[in-house]
């Protein structure tokens, strides 16, 4: 029993003294950061570059200086310009779109496409006579009727559909 006694006083030692060893090593630490930060270390380092920014300020050339000095020389100055707020124009003028005309349409089993062959004739769901639709890019703009232009068929716009009521079936 004695004999555990003395390990257990040995062991305290022991770890009293790694105690010790470590705190010295800390205070060995903080020291050499006192006397670094005594001879000009980090600390100094940022005051310095803090007056550098201070005294720039204070001469008027700070980093904003640069920006607004800069020019804008290669602006093209024949750009149209509109008031502010109005879409320009010009810039989609000159977009190809294209424009069909929808003599009808009709829904058919597969099975049924399957079958058609020359002479086939399918049902559509307008009337004989009555206008056409005009779609630009797939959208209904117009209706009209067919009608025959140097041999080639043409169609004669009847009603145009205005561009608030395009914009409203574009939007859903």
């Amino acid at each position: 029993m004695a004999e555990d006694d003395d390990n257990k006083e040995n062991d305290l030692d022991d770890t009293k003294s790694d105690d010790e060893a470590l705190a010295d090593e800390w205070a060995a630490a903080l020291g050499e950061q006192e006397a670094t930060d005594a001879d000009g270390g980090r600390e100094d380092e940022w005051a310095a570059a803090m007056a550098e920014a201070e005294s720039a300020e204070a001469k008027g050339k700070g980093a904003d200086d640069d920006i607004r000095a800069a020019s804008f020389e290669t602006f093209d100055e024949t750009m149209p310009t509109s008031a502010p707020g109005a879409p320009d124009l010009d810039v989609i003028l000159d977009i190809p779109v294209t424009i069909s005309m929808e003599v009808g349409n009709t829904q058919i089993a597969i099975r049924n496409l399957l079958q058609l062959n020359q002479g086939s004739v399918i049902e559509l769901d307008r009337l004989a006579g009555e206008p056409l639709d005009v779609l630009v890019n797939g959208t209904l703009i117009a209706h009209g009727e067919v009608v025959m232009v140097n041999e080639k068929f043409g169609i004669r716009l009847t009603d145009v559909i205005s561009p608030s009521e395009r914009i409203k079936k574009l939007r859903g």
